[in-house]
């Protein structure tokens, strides 16, 4: 059987209506093989071309005056769509993501992406704890994912706490286990951590170095964490 390739993926937004005057600002996408972080990534902030409610920059810490500037959606679209490729694509609340990103399609020209691609971990929570809370901070409590220097949202950082939440909802670290006969367990998968399997086919690098300096300022002028320097360290590690 081939590897499962996955990209779970989260949106930052300058509202909630994605039908009108609503824009995407961060897109951020991590690539799973058979449920387990490969460690291929791609990041953007996008541009909305208006202007961000200040409510919103309490929530993401996205100023209009950051994302001035930052590439269009049209800019960053092909080398989104060929990172995803024809892979599933997991996401929270799937249907506010897939709103998102097929209304920016749509305003290029583009093809949406089908509904039956998307695999909603929401309702996956709901189904597996019906009655229970089932945001993703709830989930990342429930699976004791490491919330610690996460004070604003965003798209990359989500999405590395939404795939070990799906890793959990798919049957945990056990299941990971039986992915390969026991004589060929890794010392990481013996004890249950994670262990990246290679990538059917290697990605280009797909952030530029503007982007990755420009994510750093944003981070320093955050006050920095722990958590956001392994996210860079890793980005710029990116093969």
């Amino acid at each position: 059987m081939p590897p499962l390739r996955e990209i779970v993926f989260d949106t930052e937004t300058t509202g909630f209506d994605s039908q009108g005057a609503d824009r995407i600002t961060e897109l951020g996408c991590i690539e799973l093989v058979d449920w387990l972080p490969t460690g291929e990534q791609f990041h953007a902030f996008i541009d909305p071309e208006r202007d961000v409610p200040d409510k919103v920059v309490e929530i993401t810490g996205l100023t209009t005056e950051f994302l001035r500037g930052k590439p269009k959606f049209a800019d960053r679209a092909d080398a989104f769509l060929d990172f995803i490729g024809d892979a599933p694509l997991v996401a929270h609340n799937a249907k506010f993501d897939m709103g998102f990103i097929n209304a920016e399609l749509r305003r290029i020209g583009r093809a949406e992406i089908p509904e039956r691609r998307f695999i909603d971990t929401l309702a996956m929570a709901n189904a597996a704890f019906p009655g229970s809370p089932a945001s993703l901070d709830a989930l990342c409590k429930r699976f004791d994912v490491s919330l610690s220097g996460r004070d604003k949202h965003g798209a990359i950082i989500d999405s590395e706490l939404l795939a070990r939440v799906y890793l959990e909802l798919r049957g945990g670290r056990e299941r990971s286990l039986a992915l390969e006969p026991d004589s060929d367990a890794t010392p990481a998968s013996r004890t249950g951590a994670y262990a990246a399997p290679a990538r059917p086919e290697p990605l280009p690098p797909a952030l530029t170095e503007d982007e990755k300096a420009a994510h750093a300022a944003f981070i320093a002028d955050m006050g920095g964490s722990d958590l956001w320097d392994r996210v860079l360290r890793r980005m710029d590690g990116l093969r």
